[in-house]
């Protein structure tokens, strides 16, 4: 019997407890084919999903402004904040704000878990009609919303993706980071993610699909674009962040790079398959060249030649050692019967 843990919180005080689900026996995953009509904008509810951490500063000014794109659209509406861990006082200024705000709803992570599976906590509790997906620094704009909905409302569309016209204040080396990782991803897994961002509106459909496949290492803007739904565009421009610094430091940028390229292809696996067909060749071609001059008396010592192969030969079995190891140790977290993240607490259902 498969079992998994799915992540449960139930009251203000919902401490550390999850429950067991049976996983089906089939690994794939039907959509039910109908036709959903499509609803009056007064009888449309829009959930907003945002993840946060260390924005509690910034929070009051923003949720102002999310209200107010909100009410344009003329549908009803909830918002989820996700505290990913925040150590500072980001929580409490979360329930000031629950108090005053009776659509607003938040869970706390009892400790860092990163950003995508915070996103994964507020999408499992997401119950509209459609799901928009945003950051909570004020870098993916509230008044793109409006837009955004009627796109989807006039388009038909499964999924309205915002996609970034420019990347806005960031350094030289995180902009080639960046080039580097899409052109990397796009040659390995054929999805074209250049100027993607987490910013979303996904309908009801593309959730519940999204959330059955209840993946371990999670890539959301890899994965949205991996099922294949209808997709249209809205263009806009990444602005400067309301206050404080972004928790993404190179290191977490690299790991979740990492997470993308190996969920999507295995490619890096071959590539230490080629590299070793390679080197086999070129070791028979020199095996042939030594036997042939110690043969005719015209070997010589080659003490550099030798210390120069052996650490070539030492990096690329390094390198294709840690290659393999990263493959094992997805395998080894998908085996875990560890919930993907745990809720420490949460504001009270409206």
């Amino acid at each position: 019997m498969n079992i998994r843990h799915a992540p449960y919180a139930a009251g203000t005080n919902a401490s550390f407890h999850f429950v067991l689900q049976r996983l089906p026996q089939e690994r794939s995953i039907v959509i039910s084919p109908f036709t959903m009509d499509e609803p009056s904008a007064s009888g449309l509810l829009v959930s907003v999903v945002i993840p946060l951490y260390k924005e509690g500063s910034q929070l009051r000014a923003f949720l102002s402004d999310l209200r107010d794109a909100l009410e344009r659209t003329g549908c009803e509406f909830e918002i989820i904040l996700v505290d990913d861990g925040s150590p500072d006082d980001t929580w409490e200024d979360i329930k000031k704000e629950a108090q005053a705000f009776p659509s607003l709803r938040a869970v706390r992570l009892s400790r860092n878990f990163g950003k995508e599976l915070a996103l994964c906590a507020g999408l499992e509790r997401a119950r509209g009609d459609v799901v928009v997906v945003m950051d909570g620094d004020g870098q993916h704009p509230p008044s793109l919303l409006p837009v955004m909905v009627e796109k989807w409302r006039s388009s038909g569309a499964d999924i309205v993706h915002a996609v970034k016209t420019k990347r806005g204040r960031e350094s030289l080396t995180g902009k080639l980071g960046a080039f580097l990782f899409y052109v990397i991803l796009n040659k390995l897994s054929g999805f074209d993610l250049k100027g993607a961002s987490d910013f979303k509106l996904i309908n009801r459909k593309v959730a519940d699909t999204w959330l059955a496949m209840r993946e371990r290492n999670v890539f959301f803007r890899g994965m949205t674009a991996w099922m294949g739904f209808s997709t249209v565009k809205v263009p806009f421009q990444v602005v400067a962040r309301r206050g404080g610094k972004s928790g993404w430091s190179y290191l977490r940028r690299a790991k979740l790079a990492l997470i993308g390229i190996t969920t999507f292809s295995s490619f890096p696996l071959h590539l230490v398959t080629f590299a070793g067909i390679i080197f086999f060749i070129f070791a028979v071609g020199l095996g042939i060249q030594t036997l042939y001059l110690k043969l005719t008396g015209r070997a010589f010592t080659g003490f550099a030649t030798v210390i120069l192969l052996e650490l070539i030969i030492g990096s690329l079995l390094m390198i294709s050692l840690g290659i393999i190891g990263e493959y094992l140790g997805r395998m080894h977290m998908r085996t875990m019967e560890r919930p993907p993240y745990i809720v420490r607490s949460s504001t009270p259902r409206p």
